[in-house]
């Protein structure tokens, strides 16, 4: 009898499901004469026992996990490794020249029966994977092939099958229940694209698949209502019970496990507080969209426009996920300001799904100091100060992430977080997060659906943008913004934009400063704004190491070289003055629109027109129709239908 599950593991599968020390040191053993004595089982068990005495088991079924050591590890250890590579070298064939004819076909997870399933994760995770499969949920899938393992890159884990057909073997980044959730959904997946093309596909390329759902957008319907009561009486009638009903909504939302619309909901809840607080952080434009985007996103989940409702109703993802030992790249951190409490936002790459976590934190700002992003750089969070989790490889015993990609790290003797030297780590990111062709990128954020009705999660459009040269660059006081131009080595140009913020009053020299002594690449928000990409910096990698301009010291009082004038865009100002009226509406109500407010409605139609957006202008002037009669069906929807063009005429600009 042969373990064929133990020959088909590879180093990197090894590394996989324990760390590629132990892998190293395991082969440094073996290499070095220190190889155990080996015995297979009736029951097909490998039973090794070493020189020193240790005995290990490698049971036939369950994978490494359910292997057993004498040693005193408790789950891993480099006699299970040992044993593992112990038994390949026993059984590596004489001959090793390449096989005659073509290569047999590697099974694909889709072979995997429910049976199996069952007996491997038990059927409570079988009931969740059903009920995830009712709400849907989307799957990027990678399909086995010699050299690789199948991947299913799930919304809240990744899962690789490292051996073909054993569960065992399956690897997540995901634990607990979490975990054998995901490898359930990963089998579905794959079931279901294998079904759709009724043959596994031949290319290597990952292709996305959309299970189940279907999701009901009548379900929104009591929400969309409290928006348009909101939007009918404005910010100022919200009262103790609407309030109340929003709270209730948003909370009902997330137990529909509508995850989207539930964050629309408590960031319009978020606005109302901050208002009536009278902080400076409420913004009426941002209220005006909150209100726009709940309709937009039943309207969406109604229409077969393309995208799975799971994406547009945030349905696949669950309300938190353990995640097992996690290894993670710095990006930067944005400090900023929410009233009386500074902020700070921590961008982490998680390379092995090809996603950025963020980490969030706040502190009162005392009466007698700024605390600017330096004086939070030496702070601490799970034990390791701020600066260097922004700027260095983080490593993870114990965290968790929720739907909107938000990370918590654990804390502890036994959850331990530690930051590890930065290194080439950028350089390792996968291409999903590692941008070298500026022109393709803005082809990719073209080809995607609106803001407004994709995912809401935190730190979506962060890239690592590598830097051929820079251009240009320059202060402009009037707006407090210094800009450079980049080119990336695949081609292609963008604009780096930071605006001058009291809350980080060093980042305007940092990255003057930075762009001077040779900027390799550049991590922040990627995003179309006027016809043109902008990077909104977040770290600037250079020769001399890592940049995190919001943590730099400064006093503001450093001179900046001046920027070219660049002319107002005729579109833009059209756009934005549009925009501006919409959010008056709704900050106002439209109950409240008098003649002043109308008048204003058409004179952004006739400059929406003059610029050649004339749908766009329709749309302003039926909204001035509206706000004349006593209809609040017809105000609303007027409303409603304005707001979205425009907001999506703005962002694809």
């Amino acid at each position: 009898m042969i373990r064929e599950d133990l020959l088909a593991l590879t180093h990197e599968s090894l590394a996989a499901l324990a760390n590629r020390g132990l892998v190293k040191r395991a082969a440094k053993d073996l290499d070095a004469g220190t190889v155990p004595e080996l015995d297979l089982a009736d029951d097909g068990a490998v039973r090794a026992v070493f020189p020193d005495g240790t005995e290990t088991t490698l049971p036939a079924e369950g994978g490494l996990a359910a292997a057993a050591c004498t040693c005193s590890a408790a789950a891993k250890c480099r006699h299970r490794i040992g044993a593992v590579l112990a038994y390949q070298r026993r059984h590596e064939p004489a001959d090793a020249a390449e096989p005659d004819g073509p290569a047999e076909a590697v099974p694909s997870p889709a072979a995997v029966t429910d049976e199996q399933l069952r007996e491997a994760v038990g059927r409570h995770a079988l009931n969740a994977a059903e009920k995830a499969r009712r709400a849907g949920y989307t799957a990027r899938l990678t399909w086995p092939g010699p050299d690789r393992p199948a991947v299913a890159e799930l919304p809240t884990c990744t899962v690789s099958f490292l051996v073909p057909g054993e569960l065992g073997y399956a690897h997540t980044d995901a634990t607990g229940p979490a975990r054998d959730l995901g490898i359930v959904l990963a089998v579905w997946a794959f079931r279901e694209a294998e079904a759709a093309a009724e043959a596994v596909p031949e290319s290597t390329a990952a292709a996305s698949i959309s299970v189940g759902g279907g999701g009901d957008a009548a379900e929104l319907s009591e929400a969309t209502a409290l928006a348009e009561r909101l939007l009918l009486g404005g910010v100022d009638s919200v009262d103790g019970v609407l309030t109340a009903a929003l709270t209730r909504e948003a909370g009902a939302l997330a137990g529909r496990r509508m995850h989207w619309p539930a964050g629309a909901m408590r960031d319009l809840i978020d606005q109302v507080r901050r208002y009536r607080e009278r902080s400076a952080s409420y913004d009426p434009q941002r209220f005006a969209a909150l209100l726009a985007e709940l309709p937009a996103r039943e309207r969406a989940a109604r229409s077969s426009s393309g995208t799975p409702n799971s994406r547009i109703l945030g349905s696949d993802e669950v309300d938190e996920t353990p995640l097992t030992l996690v290894r993670l790249t710095g990006l930067g951190c944005r400090i900023g300001t929410d009233g009386e409490r500074r902020t700070a936002e921590l961008f982490l790459a998680h390379p092995e799904t090809g996603v950025v976590l963020t980490v969030a934190r706040d502190w009162e700002i005392p009466e007698d100091q700024a605390l600017t992003g330096h004086d939070i750089a030496g702070r601490r969070l799970a034990g390791c100060r701020i600066g260097a989790l922004a700027a260095g490889n983080v490593v993870s015993e114990a965290a968790s992430r929720n739907a909107a990609r938000a990370l918590k790290l654990g804390t502890g003797r036994l959850a331990r977080t530690q930051v590890l030297p930065l290194g080439q780590a950028w350089n390792e990111l996968p291409a999903s997060l590692r941008v070298t062709d500026l022109d393709a990128a803005h082809e990719q954020l073209n080809a995607m659906p609106p803001s407004m009705i994709r995912p809401r999660v935190a730190a979506e459009l962060v890239r690592v943008v590598a830097v051929d040269r820079v251009e240009a660059s320059g202060y402009d006081p009037a707006s407090q913004t210094f800009e450079a131009v980049l080119t990336a080595p695949g081609g292609g140009r963008a604009r780096l934009r930071a605006v001058h913020r009291a809350a980080a009053p060093g980042a305007l020299e940092a990255i003057e400063t930075a762009l001077a002594r040779g900027t390799r690449a550049i991590a922040g928000t990627l995003r179309r704004h006027r016809g043109e990409l902008v990077v909104e910096p977040t770290a600037i990698l250079t020769g001399e190491g890592l940049v995190v301009p919001d943590l730099a010291p400064g006093d503001d009082s450093a001179g900046l070289g001046a920027a070219t004038a660049v002319e107002r865009d005729p579109i833009a100002a059209a756009v934005d003055e549009a925009l501006g009226v919409c959010a008056d509406l709704a900050h106002r109500g439209l109950r409240q629109a008098r003649e002043p407010s109308r008048q204003r409605v058409e004179s952004a139609a006739a400059a929406l027109r003059r610029v050649g957006l004339r749908r766009t202008a329709t749309d302003f002037v039926q909204l001035s129709k509206a706000l004349g009669e006593d209809d609040d069906a017809a105000r609303t929807a007027a409303w409603t239908r304005a707001a979205i063009r425009t907001l999506i005429t703005a962002e694809l600009h």
